[in-house]
């Protein structure tokens, strides 16, 4: 098979949560510059309505349903209605989540709920789900999970606690290896991508107080960029990585090098 055909996602139908902007559109950007049929959800319809629009400007056939993961019971009729009107979905980016700052011992317990049910528990259902409708019966799949550094490390004692954020991307990192483990006979695969800091909404106060620091501890001297992961974000979802699963990648230009 040539390369090129390696990387095609022409027919295929992939699904970013959080997808309206940030990291979750850069990536639908490149799927879908790929040919997938891109399928994005969010909580907020404006901010969905708007990412549709400049996909489009791009070329790229782009659906999207505004919902919330943490709204469990939503979750399932969320998939059936996408199998339904858009088609089975080949590829998933588990890309929305949420975060909390806060001292450990000062840390709300509903804070800590918000992002376990967001990054972990609704995680959880919406793979399963997708899974069960469409993966399974197909004997194939892609499923991207985005973690987080954070869930490879600790923080700097000079940065702002977020004990909830980075036990929730730990979670994820090792969930990523045990669904990849398990599915890796059935046909599909199971990764994680693992971003440093890049500018987004979720990191705007961090940037603010800490950006400097940051990039002063980042070997290559800069936050992640617009096209940062896009590469990757191609590379996993295509069969180019069709013998690679349960692989949990940095990309925080050298931080976790340190």
């Amino acid at each position: 098979m040539a390369l090129k055909e390696l990387f095609d996602l022409s027919g295929k139908v992939a699904l970013i949560t959080g997808g309206s902007r940030g990291l979750g559109l850069q990536m639908a950007e490149a799927l879908g510059e790929y040919g997938a049929v891109v399928v994005l959800t969010a909580r907020k319809q404006n901010e969905l309505d708007e990412a549709k629009a400049h996909l489009e400007g791009l070329g790229v056939k782009a659906h999207v349903y505004a919902n919330d993961l943490g709204d469990f019971e939503a979750i399932e009729p969320l998939v059936t209605r996408i199998h339904q009107e858009v088609g089975p979905i080949d590829i998933l980016v588990n890309n929305a989540g949420a975060t909390w700052g806060a001292p450990t011992v000062e840390h709300p317990f509903d804070a800590w709920m918000k992002v376990m049910n967001v990054n972990v528990n609704g995680t959880f259902l919406l793979t399963q789900s997708v899974l069960k409708h469409c993966m399974l019966p197909a004997g194939k799949g892609r499923i991207i999970n985005v973690a987080s550094v954070a869930g490879l490390r600790g923080n700097s004692p000079r940065m702002a606690p977020t004990m909830a954020y980075n036990t929730s991307k730990g979670a994820v990192v090792n969930f990523t290896r045990a669904l990849a483990a398990e599915m890796a006979p059935l046909g599909i695969t199971v990764n994680s991508i693992c971003p440093g800091y890049f500018p987004t909404k979720m990191t705007r106060g961090t940037l603010a107080k800490a950006e400097e620091l940051i990039v002063e501890n980042t070997p290559m001297g800069r936050l992640g960029g617009e096209s940062d992961l896009k590469g990757l974000a191609l590379l996993l979802a295509s069969d180019a990585s069709a013998y690679m699963t349960g692989q949990n990648i940095a990309v925080d230009g050298g931080i976790t090098s340190n």
